[in-house]
């Protein structure tokens, strides 16, 4: 008897072990993108810092529905469907995630300096595309929030730039 029930023990381990395996694994993409801007970093960060100033970028409203602004552990609703709460910020960087979403989206705004009088612009968001619904197309998925963050930075770069 013992004989039978170390193969039935084995038998539900390697089903259990095939199950496990049809779980997604993570396929996470990384959106890079850069602007350089004809402002020092300095005042880069002073005109691009706020938490909320994504509502504008996006041409869309955003309020920070718990927590202090620009204060890690801040939450800001975003076109009154998306939150988001800021995990990080250092000098000239913050870091937020949107805690709820299936695809663990991140993303980090940076500025650095290029220069006495000029700087860049970093955006970068990552997200586990193999998370994303049945049936989705994943690049044009990442071509849409390319095409979007793109005009988000682009507008980023023009506000800094303005006098």
């Amino acid at each position: 008897m013992g004989h039978h029930f170390r193969n039935a023990v084995l038998a539900s381990a390697a089903a259990l072990g095939a199950s496990a395996g049809l779980a997604h694994a993570a396929d996470y993409v990384t959106i890079p993108l850069e602007a350089s801007v004809n402002a020092p970093a300095e005042v880069t960060w002073k005109k691009v810092s706020g938490f909320c100033d994504i509502g504008a970028w996006l041409k869309t409203s955003c309020v920070i529905t718990s927590g202090k602004a620009d204060e890690v552990g801040a939450v800001r609703r975003i076109a009154d469907r998306v939150d988001e709460v800021l995990v990080s910020r250092t000098a000239w960087s913050y870091t937020y995630a949107q805690p709820k979403s299936p695809i663990d989206y991140h993303g980090t705004v940076e500025v650095r300096p290029d220069g006495p009088k000029t700087s860049k612009i970093l955006y970068t968001l990552i997200y586990d595309a193999a998370a994303l619904p049945a049936g989705a197309d994943r690049a044009k998925d990442t071509a849409g929030r390319t095409a979007m963050f793109t005009r988000v930075i682009n507008t980023m770069k023009a506000v800094a730039e303005a006098k």
